[in-house]
């Protein structure tokens, strides 16, 4: 009785091997022991059995694969390099390509070609106030600035001039004054290349020079689809004014040389991709989706940096964007003049525009003022060409 009273802790015969099972499970189980303490148990390896040093191995082997499990944040990189943002379509629209371009990195860069379509579709009326002639801006690009500089209800006006600098490689002294949020773009990009290459991020580095290699092969195929076209006639030392009408009762009035009118407003500024010109697009897109499998497997200081670029970047063109007051193309100018003029009817207007040109032919084509109460002397003048 004295030393023999113990707790019968029986176990029945058959449930003694579970048991057993369950302990050796609840041991070896390596969510039990925590990342943190493995350098504690690391000076107590050479005190251990061989059992308990396999135990240990276990464990290590298993908390360093853990370590490296999958990082979610990781798929931020390509997800903000394929948010359909066309802040640089908008910068490529209104100011060109520039061979800086494959160093501005930024969200929705796969939409760089798409520049050409961002008029949405409108091709607005425009009268030659000095002949008469009413036609359509052919030009995609001079249309998107104009809906841009645009407002309701108001008269915009504009003026046409021979660019300064005849570079169209890099941009002259004023524009490089109006466009720091670019540069500082640049700036961004080079630093996010060079922080990665120290972080020795090889992922993290293929993933931005597969970024740059896109916007490499989209400035090549936009250089060869822009190329001077058709202009009409030359008519050198002519003086035009065109008035145009947008939607949303927008108005605007440009005058300058004739033969930089038309360089402008006709023909078009992308020509139709060929071939070659597609293959290429097509591979710069498949770059850019590829990329997003790729920045799973950069290092979480390589994803931070390359995230953080694409944010400041997207903001300072964005920024920069609503700043541009100008359109640069085919070695011309077209910029704004003085602030857009309020007019409480169009009426009122377009009798204003038609006493400034002497004629009325254009005011009737354009359905501004009505047939039979225009002057009838210019009839056989009014010409329209649609």
């Amino acid at each position: 009785m004295g030393g023999g009273c113990r707790p019968n802790h029986t176990v029945a015969p058959g449930s003694r091997k579970q048991y057993m099972n369950g302990r050796r499970r609840a041991v070896c189980s390596p969510t039990q022991i925590p990342a943190s303490i493995l350098p504690i148990l690391e000076s107590w390896v050479p005190n251990l059995s061989r059992a308990s040093q396999f135990v240990y191995l276990q464990l290590v082997s298993t908390t360093q694969a853990t370590s490296h499990s999958f990082n979610p944040l990781s798929l931020l990189p390509g997800l903000f390099t394929l948010t359909p943002l066309t802040t640089i379509a908008q910068r490529t629209a209104l100011r060109g390509t520039s061979s800086l371009d494959p160093l501005v990195l930024a969200p929705g860069l796969h939409l760089q070609p798409t520049a050409n379509d961002l008029h949405k579709g409108e091709y607005p009326a425009c009268a030659a106030l000095t002949s008469g002639y009413v036609f359509r801006v052919e030009n995609p690009a001079t249309v998107y600035f104009l809906q841009c500089v645009g407002r309701t209800g108001c008269l915009t006006d504009l003026k046409v001039s021979a660019q300064a600098s005849l570079s169209r490689y890099l941009p002259s002294r004023d524009e490089a004054l109006a466009s720091v949020g670019y540069y500082a773009a640049v700036g961004c990009g080079l630093f996010a290349a060079q922080r990665v290459y120290a972080l020795d991020d090889i992922w993290g580095l293929f993933f931005i020079s597969n970024l740059m290699l896109t916007r490499l092969i989209n400035f090549v195929v936009l250089r060869r689809r822009s190329q001077p076209g058709w202009f009409g006639a030359p008519e050198p030392g002519v003086q035009g004014d065109l008035f145009i009408l947008l939607s949303q009762d927008r108005w605007v009035r440009i005058r300058g040389p004739v033969d930089d009118l038309k360089a402008l407003t006709s023909g078009t500024w992308l020509s139709e991709p060929t071939t070659l010109d597609r293959f290429f697009g097509a591979v710069a897109k498949l770059l850019v989706y590829a990329n997003v499998a790729v920045a799973g497997n950069a290092t979480d200081a390589g994803v931070y940096t390359i995230a953080s670029m694409l944010l400041v970047n997207g903001g300072l063109m964005a920024l920069d964007n609503l700043r541009i007051r100008r359109l640069n193309m085919y070695g011309r100018t077209m910029e704004v003049v003085g602030e857009p003029k309020r007019y409480s009817r169009r009426r009122t207007l377009a009798e204003q525009l038609i006493k400034e040109s002497g004629r009325d032919d254009w005011a009737v084509a354009m359905g501004l003022i009505v047939k039979d109460k225009a002057s009838t002397e210019k009839d056989e003048g009014t010409r329209v060409i649609m």
